[in-house]
């Protein structure tokens, strides 16, 4: 018996064990794959639930050395969806089965920006009479914001921590109190005090990154419990303090491998979180999130934004399904679902199962 062999029998991974994961290859690769696969099976199933993801506005506050919006970047135009034109958007989605919807957003704080989330909200539950899960991905906020956000009817929050490591995260961010990394920690504790569905996420194959620091991210998941992961492959943008640093970023095929190798240790590690097959997996590879649903995944999330505005959401170069209207972006992602093999859970939230045991 090979050493990944008795690793993928224990109950729980240790960093040394989770290190010898990221690192096989060949037939040890290979079964740890068909372990991911199996749990998944045993435990989410062959269902793929879809999230209808509205990209609100690229305004953000913060400068973030990864990140194509970031404050300081002057060579994108900024925007605001009305909400006339996220309703029908909400529309669509209901309209299209989809169970949920997704508003994600740069990292505002305000009065106003809070109070245009609640109108958001209280528009889906209106339009779905109720029936369409929520997702938000709108950064830090304070308790009190998440607090009404999830009593105007928010069931979902997804803070990607981006890296769990301290020093590798002020390598990502100004070590300012706006980029503050126990500020974040502290958000995301917030977050499950108020009741949400909570995520968060990493980049892989950053600069600076060791494999080590990626199975201490695994392990930071486990250890906060959380509910569901939209985690992938780190992609530069021209225009981010980061992209100087870009001979340092792994090859594609390295990044690609490792955001499998990622997904499906957590998926093994925890068995009935929602993880997400993002998009950046497909701007690496034609057929990422295919390859990523095979891993474990078993959440997409099909574009609705109008696509006049989907240029300027650009958080890294080469983003996928930016000349894509909502209705060509669903017919994407069915026959993409179909080709890994699972099914498209239409009208269902697919909420957490993992939240379900842990507030039980």
């Amino acid at each position: 018996m090979t050493k990944v062999c008795r690793i993928l029998t224990q109950d729980r991974f240790d960093k040394e064990s989770i290190i010898t994961l990221l690192n096989a290859e060949g037939s040890d690769r290979d079964l740890l794959f068909v372990k991911a696969t199996e749990v998944k099976q045993e435990y989410i199933g062959n269902k793929v639930h879809l999230r209808g993801l509205i990209e609100l506005t690229n305004r953000c506050s913060k400068n973030c050395y990864y990140c194509g919006i970031g404050a300081s970047n002057k060579n994108i135009n900024r925007f605001m969806v009305s909400l006339p034109e996220v309703e029908k958007a909400i529309q669509f989605t209901y309209n299209n089965n989809y169970g949920s919807i997704v508003i994600q957003t740069g990292e505002l704080q305000s009065e106003s920006f809070t109070a245009a989330i609640e109108d958001i909200l209280q528009s889906i539950n209106k339009i779905s009479d109720g029936k369409l899960g929520v997702t938000l991905s709108c950064g830090e906020q304070s308790k009190e914001t998440y607090q009404r956000w999830k009593n105007a009817g928010a069931d979902r929050y997804l803070l990607r921590i981006e890296s769990s490591d301290r020093e590798l995260y002020y390598k990502l961010h100004p070590k300012d109190k706006k980029h503050d990394f126990d500020t974040r920690l502290a958000a995301l504790k917030s977050l499950k005090e108020c009741g949400y569905q909570t995520g968060t996420g990493v980049m892989i194959g950053l600069p600076f990154q060791t494999i080590e620091n990626l199975a201490e991210d695994l392990l930071f998941m486990q250890n906060f419990n959380i509910d569901m992961v939209g985690m992938g492959p780190y992609i530069e943008h021209i225009d981010t303090e980061l992209y100087k640093y870009k001979d340092l970023v792994p090859s594609k095929e390295k990044r690609v491998d490792l955001s499998l190798k990622m997904i499906a240790i957590l998926r093994i590690m925890m068995k009935d979180i929602n993880i997400a097959a993002t998009t950046a997996m497909q701007t690496l590879i034609d057929g990422g999130r295919e390859m990523a649903l095979k891993s474990g995944a078993n959440i997409m999330m099909p574009n609705t934004t109008p696509g006049l505005y989907r240029e300027q959401y650009a958080l890294y170069n080469d983003k996928p399904g930016l000349d894509e209207e909502a209705e060509d972006s669903k017919q994407s992602i069915e026959k993409l679902i179909n080709r890994a093999g699972c099914i498209v859970a239409y009208g269902e939230q697919g909420n957490s199962k993992h939240y379900k045991v842990r507030t039980s």
